[in-house]
């Protein structure tokens, strides 16, 4: 009897020693607040990176539609008889992430994307060539 007492304990023993110390969990919970902080800050600059870039792909929009405008006036029956023509003509909106704090007009205006916004001009188209936004 007293044998198989000790065998119990033992068996008890052996068996209360699996699982994770304290610091063993403490230690983990350390290292990944330290990942989730890095993560956090990268994933910051690259929302940041991503609205600039959609900017200037909204510039690059203005441009194309500038310039196919005052190709389509000038292969017209009309043909281009001023800026006022392409600028009427052309459609400024870019979507719904899109907006104009101010304008936009034929001088110019201020493209904004989110939370950022950019100041254009705008050049006039001439006879010769299409304006452009910048």
């Amino acid at each position: 009897m007293q044998k198989t007492k000790l065998k119990l304990k033992k068996k008890l023993h052996v068996a209360n020693q699996k699982g994770f110390t304290l610091i063993e969990l403490i230690s983990v919970m350390v290292i990944m607040g330290v990942m989730t902080s890095i993560a956090v800050k990268k994933f910051d600059l690259l929302s940041g990176a991503a609205t600039d870039k959609a900017l200037q792909q909204g510039v690059k929009e203005l441009n194309a539609r500038e310039y196919l405008t005052w190709i389509d006036l000038k292969l017209s029956s009309t043909n281009w008889t001023n800026d006022g023509d392409v600028y009427s003509a052309m459609d400024t909106n870019l979507g719904s992430d899109f907006d104009w704090t101010a304008g936009p007009n034929t001088s110019g205006g201020t493209l904004r994307f989110r939370n950022q916004s950019t100041a254009l001009n705008r050049i006039p188209s001439t006879f010769t060539s299409a304006g452009g936004w910048k």
